[in-house]
């Protein structure tokens, strides 16, 4: 038997995975447990202890610990950089030195995580490099069995900020890698840094921002990341800050990742000077985000080409935090000769330990069977017992649906009366987004529904638009692009016919971010979207994620505090429904 555990420690978004004779049994990102921080870096103990925990797994039982970074990759790479930029390149020696060292200790680390005698661990370990192990996360658990281009863009990993890759059965061929300085992922939070979103892991807000803007800042993008006709992409170098490697490991007084400054003066200047985050957005900084987004699209599409003349093939599988531009996704669908596209759900870091599991599955051990991701429910789940527990303990009504058809009445009668209601069923969400299992949904035909919940509950930015679930058969009725996105990775025009009718999820471009709903994926969500259907006319829910300004919520205790420190109007914990005493209903959800 073979039991993989799969790592990502001492990198942004760390996670833990098991994987049992090729079979994913589960996968969850460190940020969801313990002190839930977004985007940790720590060491994922206590996402170890879950994934062994639930499937019964002591460390003695555990054949290989597959690492998704690997220190001797890209060495000629690394010390050509040192030797060019030695007084910059010092405070990354010594991280590097330090993350070193706590990677040789993991056997006494994993012992103490498991309570366990350090003479009782026998893995083997394996250490994957970063980018293949994004390339990893996305092919092997693809469903392509052909020739397929493999693809990854960050802003770093090992050294690396892009690879390309042929693969073909148990084989990832590299075809080339971009390295440091010159990184996609780095040119857009330079550019996210300066329009005033300098937390870790706002890009998104860019991409939100963009369509609010023009592309009057071209010219300016053109220069600060060029094209290379025979190869991929080079920034711009006076215009950047190199990553000096020390920010990863600097953290504020609440623990939170501290970035350290990708812009120089000479781009702050050119671009008229950097936001502070207190002050409002203007013309200039929508400008500036439809630029970078617009030139990111461009080097996207320029790596994609060549991507395809170099494999011939119609597949590509891709991850990476680059990945998750959604608007890139699908332009790439639509301009490029790529017809199939495979995206791993967790394309940021966290997937990375998935990606060397089964790096170390199929190629290290040479196992050919092949496991397909169809869906994203891998994280943790609580028992109806345990459930009942917290329901009852809240303070408010509670009502046990023992029969579903009655809960999915109940629930689509407060949707359809303009309440919003968090939805927490089964297992939790594996990767960034909420999609069906910890989320909060709304009624997308009610114009003000965007506004509601921003006041009751996100609080987030009003550029910011809200997702659509969608019936899967149906996407080609609400969408131009008829796209399988099951892991909600795609924007996609909304048919014009449908955006007034759907404003609470149409963004000011007629856009939405996609997450199409197959009902062997989630019975019970898509069956609640049919039923809502059936009663509206419109097979298409509002889906956010279930948080406030948090990680999303894995516990039922984390749920139901959420519920109530917001201003939700109904919680449907399992099968037991939670509605709030004010809450303006109209008799039972109907």
């Amino acid at each position: 038997m073979s039991i993989i555990l799969g790592i990502n420690a001492f990198h942004p978004d760390s996670a833990a995975c098991l994987v049992i004779d090729g079979v994913l049994q589960s996968a969850i990102a460190e940020e969801r447990l313990g002190s839930r921080l977004k985007h940790s870096p720590h060491f994922p103990e206590n996402a170890i202890r879950r994934v062994l925990g639930d499937a019964g797994v002591r460390l003695k039982d555990v054949t290989h610990v597959a690492f998704a970074r690997d220190t001797k990759a890209n060495l000629p790479a690394k010390a050509a950089y040192v030797s060019r930029h030695p007084l910059k390149s010092a405070r990354a020696v010594l991280e590097h030195v330090r993350r070193n060292s706590k990677t040789r200790d993991i056997i006494h680390e994993l012992a103490r995580i498991c309570d366990a005698d350090p003479s009782e661990a026998r893995f083997e370990q394996c250490n994957v490099e970063h980018h293949l192990a994004h390339i990893a996360s996305a092919y092997y658990l693809s469903p392509f069995d052909s020739v397929t281009a493999g693809f990854s863009y960050d802003g770093s990993g090992d050294f690396a900020t892009m690879m390309a890759a042929r693969c073909e059965g148990n084989e990832i061929k590299i075809l080339g890698r971009v390295y440091l300085p010159h990184s996609m992922g780095a040119f857009y939070t330079a550019l996210c840094q300066v329009i005033g979103f300098d937390v870790f892991g706002e890009e998104y807000k860019v991409m939100g921002l963009a369509p609010y803007g023009e592309d009057s800042y071209a010219d300016e993008m053109r220069d600060l990341v060029r094209i290379e006709e025979k190869g991929w992409f080079r920034l711009n170098a006076p215009y950047f800050e190199m990553h000096d490697g020390s920010a990863s490991g600097v953290f504020d007084e609440d623990g939170r990742i501290l970035m350290g400054r990708l812009f120089s003066a000479r781009l702050a200047q050119r671009l008229g000077g950097v936001r502070k985050r207190s002050e409002p957005l203007g013309k200039r900084e929508k400008d500036i985000a439809r630029s970078c987004q617009a030139r990111f699209e461009d080097i996207a599409i320029h790596c994609m080409n060549r991507l395809h003349d170099i494999t011939g093939t119609d597949n590509l599988a891709m991850a990476g935090g680059c990945a998750l531009n959604g608007v890139t996704n699908a332009r790439i669908l639509r301009d490029t000769p790529f017809t199939k596209q495979y995206l791993q759900c967790a394309s940021s870091d966290d997937g990375t330990c998935i990606g060397a599991a089964y790096y170390c599955w199929h190629s290290v051990l040479g196992q050919k069977k092949r496991f397909h991701m169809t869906h994203a429910y891998w994280g943790p789940e609580y028992t109806t017992e345990h459930l009942r527990k917290v329901a009852e303990g809240c303070g408010c009504p509670v009502r046990h649906c023992e029969d579903e058809q009655s809960l999915l009445r109940s629930v689509v009668g407060y949707l359809v009366q303009g309440l919003v209601v968090g939805w927490y069923q089964g297992r939790s969400e594996w990767g960034p987004r909420a999609l069906g299992n910890r989320s909060i949904l709304a009624n997308p035909t009610l114009p003000n529904m965007r506004d509601t919940i921003n006041a009751k509950i996100k609080r987030r930015e009003s550029f910011r638009p809200f997702a659509p679930t969608v019936l899967r058969e149906l996407v080609g009725t609400y969408f131009e692009q008829d796209i399988e996105s099951p892991f909600m990775m795609h924007v996609v025009k909304i048919r014009p016919e449908w955006r007034e009718k759907l404003p609470a999820i149409t963004h000011v471009d007629g856009t939405g971010r996609l997450q199409s709903m197959s009902r062997n994926d989630n019975p019970r969500y898509y069956d609640l979207i049919e039923l809502f259907r059936r009663e509206t006319g419109v097979g298409v829910l509002l889906n956010t994620s279930f948080n406030e300004n948090e990680p999303i919520v894995d516990t039922p205790e984390q749920a139901m505090a959420c519920f109530l420190r917001t201003d939700m109007d109904v919680l449907c914990l399992g099968d037991f429904v939670i509605v709030k005493p004010d809450a303006k209903i109209d008799g039972d959800g109907r």
